[in-house]
């Protein structure tokens, strides 16, 4: 007979499996439900696209995304943007990574260099039919501006980093291996129906170890060459978790409904990338530098001075907004703009101080670019020049527009509405005050300037300061440059203008 104490057993039983496939039930509809959210990276990977993922994976994350599926669709990129990304997304500890290798009309299918990098730093990777991945060795430009591999010291870096993702998302480490590293060679090896790739070295170590186990096969990756590996490949030796023809496929792949939210760049995102490119940091510097010239030529501080500061600002707060600006850049740049302000402000025409303010802001635009200061590796001497370079041209191309101001200045009047052209000739109960109905009845008065003798207190290009009558004043010339201590005379004076001429006889 069956005691109370078995029949309370034998009903408790039904009821723990009732309770555990109702919790199973549950934790299936919560994962089904979560939201899930689509990342695009197209295109070629700068400094813009890492600001645009982390900004776009962090809002959906805030949103409540419980999957990220990063849309990847591109060729490559800057070494230093990719290892941005893939460090971010390898830090997502409230969501799950999805890399999505897409194909379509309007892309190109492949996940190569610096998006295997980002593919490997998710936890999963999924691919379309025909798309294609590796060959994430670092390239430098060459001489004659082709693209050559980079040096073992930046191979061996990436290689490390590689090999890490790999191991840390459950890829194998021999593929990660062979993506970056000509020099590995990769054999299929099958062992109880199941094929996988290996190294020439962990294959000679396997069979040796086990002759009875894993036999060597085909040579899928030889020396000299870098990996790929196509959709079905990539499934085959277990680096793709299935091969889907679009987003929502990978849904319904992974037991999740849909449909995902689609993040799309704005066009703060495109101003953004318009500002960091090369060409508009170079124009930003140009107008700068030429803004800062005809501040230092003008009395006082006004429009030329304020548009300098704006010029600079975007451009150095544009690269803050890359993650790659620190206390070193803010100090050489206060540093240079103090030293320009003293130029301005307390020391007549331009000089030393000068021309070191822009020096020392020309150095620290050149590291707010970069996320290092003394580059070490191959990559980082190709982007340091690439920095250089759009500095330089900028600087350059300013230098070039301040000779063509300096030499045409006193016939340019496109900033004559700035000053007072109207000029009082003498007090209210004296001469007639020009530009008046009196004034015309009085007839011309002369500037009591003009004609007078003085000696020039710096040297003027084409502008700068003079002694006249004991006083000094800010003059220039007719566009030649005289040097200091050289004796002038007073030829004309045009509203806030005076204008000056070297005596040949001193």
């Amino acid at each position: 007979m069956e005691t109370a104490q078995e029949r309370t057993t034998n009903r408790s039983v039904p009821s723990r499996r009732l309770i555990a496939a109702l919790f199973l039930v549950t934790l299936a509809s919560v994962a089904a439900a979560q939201a899930v959210y689509v990342i695009p990276i197209h295109g070629d990977i700068e400094p813009s696209t890492a600001v645009f993922v982390r900004r776009q994976a962090t809002k959906a994350i805030e949103s409540g995304a419980g999957i990220l599926i990063f849309d990847i669709d591109t060729f490559g990129g800057r070494v230093d943007s990719a290892l941005r990304i893939s460090s971010f997304i390898g830090s997502i500890r409230k969501a799950q990574t999805v890399a999505y290798v897409r194909s379509g009309p309007d892309g190109m299918g492949v996940s190569w260099s610096a998006g295997a990098l980002i593919a490997m730093s998710c936890s999963s990777l999924y691919m379309a039919p025909g798309t294609s991945i590796g060959a994430a060795a670092p390239v430098v430009a060459g001489p004659d501006g082709t693209m050559e591999g980079a040096g073992e010291k930046s191979v061996s870096a990436v290689r490390a980093q590689m090999s890490a993702l790999a191991e840390k998302n459950g890829y194998p480490t021999s593929v990660a291996l062979a993506m970056v590293d000509a020099d590995v060679e990769l054999y299929e090896m099958e062992a109880g129906g199941r094929l996988t790739l290996m190294t020439a070295e962990d294959a000679e170590a396997a069979e040796k170890t086990a002759p009875d186990g894993p036999k060597r096969g085909r040579l899928v990756s030889g020396k000299g060459k870098l990996l790929s590996l196509t959709a079905g490949e990539a499934e085959r030796y277990g680096l793709s978790s299935g091969t889907v023809f679009d987003v929502d496929a990978l849904l319904g792949a992974k037991g999740l409904k849909g449909p995902a939210v689609e993040m799309a760049p704005t066009v703060a995102d495109g101003a953004v990338a318009f500002i960091t490119s090369a060409g508009a940091q170079s124009l930003l510097i140009l107008i700068g530098l030429v803004a800062i010239f005809i501040e230092i030529n003008s009395p006082g501080f006004g429009l030329p001075g304020t548009v300098a500061l704006i010029a600079f600002l975007v451009l150095f707060g544009a690269n803050a907004l890359m993650g790659s600006v620190g206390s070193l850049e803010l100090v050489l740049f206060i540093v240079g703009v103090a030293l320009l302000a003293v130029e301005i402000f307390l020391l007549p025409g331009f000089g030393v101080t000068g021309v070191s303010g822009i020096v020392i802001i020309a150095a620290s635009l050149v590291l707010s670019m970069q996320d290092f200061v003394l580059p070490t590796l191959d990559w980082e001497w190709e982007l340091l020049g690439r920095n250089v370079l759009t500095v330089v041209v900028g600087i350059l191309s300013a230098i070039a527009a301040i000779g063509v101001l300096a030499l045409a200045g006193p016939r340019i009047r496109m900033f004559d509405r700035m000053t007072l052209n109207t000029a009082i000739s003498d007090t209210a109960g004296g001469r007639a005050v020009a530009g008046t109905a009196d004034a015309v009845d009085a007839g011309p008065s002369p500037d009591p300037l003009v004609g007078k003798k003085g000696t020039a207190l710096t040297t003027l290009r084409p502008s700068g300061r003079a002694e006249i009558a004991g006083r000094a004043y800010s003059v220039e010339t007719e566009g030649t440059f005289v040097e200091a201590g050289a004796a002038l005379t007073v030829t004309s004076v045009a509203g806030s203008r005076i204008i000056v001429t070297q005596r040949k006889n001193q």
